[in-house]
């Protein structure tokens, strides 16, 4: 099996001065209303391209043709105001630092003809792949980038080369961001480096998406379609924007869970039900959990700790995921909610917004019960992926978020 094909690519990218005005959290982690504050008084938010919606009437369907338009606009209107374009292909380092901890990646373009090489992990949302591609269409570029891995058993060669140079240069944008995320980036120019890198993702079998498998499925889907018209394997349209980070780097938080009610139990008999499969302690203290198969339960503002009675020893290694546990023994038999993807009386919490925020959930009567798991790992991850599994849904939840406007790919 050939390896990994990686391309420099003539960046759209924000002036050094204007970087972090420019540089915002990705569409998909917020709603309409949240993004029309966030750029309240900010005119070169990046927002304003990935979620033009906020530009237009309150009243407005965010997938209508419209949209699509002004973010076409305000995209050009930010080329010409608050960023550049590169003359020449490069790639670029990107560095992010969180409460310490840190990981570098290299920013480039992927090939859409390796696709069976860049590994899925989850199923994709035919709306929410369409929305992508009426917006990449519309805006020819790909706006955002797909957060990809790479196992570092397979090679050490592109961290080293990657270190060796930042050592050596200064970065182009350094800034802290109101997360207190500290993001810089270095551009990749000279052809040396540049070919050492390419070379040492040649011999990379497989990379896999961590995070953005709407954009990337999008990505694949726009170049068939430009194909149709500008058949030229070489096309920029044929590559996609990519961040590709050793997997040793990446952090996965925990992905939570609020239910809205009991499934028509009292607390207490809904108490007495978890007995048949988990061990039940109150405690006087929030409950994170530290080790796999223990859950942490909020429910009438008590914190109960659930530990899984019997042992698993399944080799499917979805069995053994927590939020697989937790949706066999728990959310299906007691609850009723036998697909979380669609049922409406459940939703998904980021561990980014701590333990807080299910307690907000449950004690405010907008939920019932809260359930706080412990992180997948990038391990298991890999291990799902390889064996041509799934994750179930809303099983990782990477911190810190790359942030979009940095680099932009016009095709």
């Amino acid at each position: 099996m050939s390896g990994i094909t990686i391309k420099p690519f003539k960046a759209v990218r924000p002036k050094p001065e204007l970087a972090h005005a420019v540089a915002s959290l990705p569409y998909d982690v917020m709603n309409t209303q949240e993004a029309r504050m966030i750029v309240a008084d900010n005119p070169n938010s990046f927002l304003h391209v990935d979620r033009a919606e906020i530009d237009l009437s309150e009243d407005i369907d965010p997938y209508s043709p419209e949209v699509y338009a002004k973010a076409k606009e305000n995209l050009a209107s930010l080329t010409e105001n608050a960023m550049l374009q590169d003359s020449k292909p490069n790639l670029y380092v990107y560095r992010l630092t969180s409460y310490g901890h840190t990981q570098t990646g290299l920013v480039t373009c992927v090939s859409t003809a390796e696709s069976e090489q860049i590994k899925k992990h989850e199923f994709t949302r035919p709306d929410k792949e369409q929305d992508r591609i009426n917006h990449m269409l519309a805006c020819a570029a790909h706006t955002s980038p797909v957060l990809l891995a790479y196992r570092t058993k397979d090679s050490t060669q592109p961290t080293i080369i990657i270190s060796e140079f930042i050592q050596k240069q200064s970065p182009v944008y350094d800034f802290t961001a109101e997360d207190g995320v500290r993001h810089e980036v270095w551009v990749v120019s000279n052809t040396e480096t540049q070919d050492a890198l390419i070379q040492s993702f040649a011999k990379i079998p497989n990379i896999y998406i961590a995070d953005g498998h709407h954009r990337n499925a999008a990505a694949l889907k726009v170049a068939i379609e430009r194909n149709k018209r500008y058949h030229n394997p070489e096309a920029e349209h044929n590559f996609y924007l990519a961040v590709i980070f050793p997997d040793t780097d990446l952090e996965i938080l925990d992905y939570n869970r609020v239910v809205k009610d009991l499934n028509g139990m009292t607390p207490l008999v809904f108490l007495e039900s978890l007995n048949e499969s988990w061990q039940v302690e109150a405690t006087t203290s929030q409950v994170k959990p530290t080790k796999k198969h223990v859950v942490g339960m909020y429910l009438k503002g008590q914190w109960y700790k659930l530990t899984l009675k019997n042992q698993l020893f399944s080799r499917d290694i979805i069995e053994t995921l927590d939020c697989t546990i937790l949706q066999n023994h728990l959310l299906a038999p007691l609850l009723g909610i036998s697909d979380p993807r669609i049922d409406k009386r459940i939703d998904f919490v980021g561990g980014i917004r701590g333990l807080e925020e299910l307690e907000i959930r449950v004690d405010s009567g907008e939920m019932t019960v809260a359930f706080a798991l412990y992180p997948t790992s990038m391990q298991e991850l890999i291990a799902v992926t390889d064996a041509n599994q799934v994750m179930p849904p809303k099983s990782t939840w990477f911190e810190p978020k790359l942030r979009s406007g940095l680099f932009v790919h016009l095709f």
